[in-house]
């Protein structure tokens, strides 16, 4: 069990971050409004940027798709191997 001292000093501790907590206001001003105008720059930047994501993971897709297709004929040759007896095959 916790010592009375240790106890009283969380308690002080809470008492004071629920003093120093001050909440914010809705009527408080987060930041400043950009206007649309001035943002077309960003705008193309992230479409972009997306449009390059995006291409990348096509090429990764298709990467996958070629890799995934060689490595089923791999495994189907190897299943057809172990099937045939050697003589059969020569």
């Amino acid at each position: 069990m916790m010592s009375s001292a240790a106890l009283r000093a969380m308690m002080l501790l809470l008492a004071v971050q629920l003093l120093c907590f001050r909440p914010t206001s809705a009527e408080q001003e987060a930041g400043t409004v950009i206007p649309a105008e001035s943002r077309p720059c960003v705008d193309c930047h992230a479409f972009e940027f997306m449009q390059r994501a995006l291409q990348d993971l096509k090429k990764t897709a298709f990467n996958l798709d070629s890799r995934t297709e060689s490595l089923v004929l791999r495994a189907e040759q190897r299943a057809l191997c172990d099937c045939m007896p050697g003589t059969t095959l020569r």
